[in-house]
């Protein structure tokens, strides 16, 4: 049985790869910084594979490092990493956006990503095998108002995701992205800073991709012939066009 390493799986698409994969014969272990949902996801996931949880925030270095080599010697062997953790912090221009937020964006989408990388990739070297599947954004592709070091730390997970497939290209590992549009999950409450009116209202009018959506692609992409990997792919509701073209009702 397959093992696959998940962070931010306390919602969202993460939530929702845990369960696909794990119904799918993954064993899964689960990461976020809510104990309480990792343990409401074990007892979810319990019922169909093996399950184990690790509860750190992926921008704290020692604590990334301290969870995976805490692992037990059984759950080591990680065949698939999913990069999924991520935020978006504030809607501002440049010379209005908060210090604060850019941190908080460059610490979990860039240096986050990084750290539990660099923690797993030596185990896939060793074993010369594995999967990594780096969580994107359209929002690394084009820029778009307000959005000026959001979509600066999604073009970095674009340009690591990049490197990382040359680097790793001979050890026999595959390396992708997905880079999604606009997808309903609670990343705009956290970019609303709580907002349910704002976050709810970029949603409406349209029908956006689901988490669910997400886990498809990520099976579907784990899952190819060892010779294939999909490195780059683009997913995108019907109704988007680009990242500011929006068809809505």
């Amino acid at each position: 049985m397959k093992t696959a390493f998940i962070t931010g799986a306390t919602s969202g698409i993460g939530k929702a790869t845990a369960i696909l994969l794990g119904k799918s014969g993954y064993r899964i272990i689960a990461c976020g910084r809510r104990q309480d949902r990792l343990d409401e996801l074990k007892g979810e996931l319990a019922a169909f594979t093996e399950v184990y949880t690790l509860s750190f925030d992926v921008r704290e270095k020692d604590a990334v490092f301290k969870a995976i080599d805490s692992l037990p010697n059984d759950w080591r062997n990680i065949d698939l990493l999913v990069n999924n953790a991520g935020n978006a912090h504030g809607l501002a221009s440049i010379q209005n956006g908060s210090i604060d937020d850019w941190d908080a964006m460059i610490d979990i989408n860039v240096k986050g990503l990084l750290y539990v990388s660099k923690a797993i990739i030596p185990n896939m070297i060793e074993r010369n095998t594995g999967h990594i599947i780096n969580i994107g954004s359209i929002a690394g592709r084009e820029v778009y108002p307000n959005g000026n070091v959001y979509c600066a730390s999604k073009y970095a997970v674009d340009a690591i995701n990049n490197g990382m497939r040359i680097d790793l290209n001979e050890y026999n590992i595959r390396v992708s992205q997905i880079a999604p549009g606009l997808v309903e999950t609670e990343f705009s409450l956290i970019r609303f800073k709580g907002d349910a009116d704002k976050s709810a209202g970029v949603y409406e009018g349209y029908d956006a991709l689901k988490p669910e959506d997400l886990a498809d692609l990520i099976l579907f992409m784990a899952t190819r012939p060892a010779h294939v990997n999909l490195a780059d792919v683009l997913i995108l509701p019907t109704a988007q066009a680009n990242a500011t073209t929006v068809k809505k009702h």
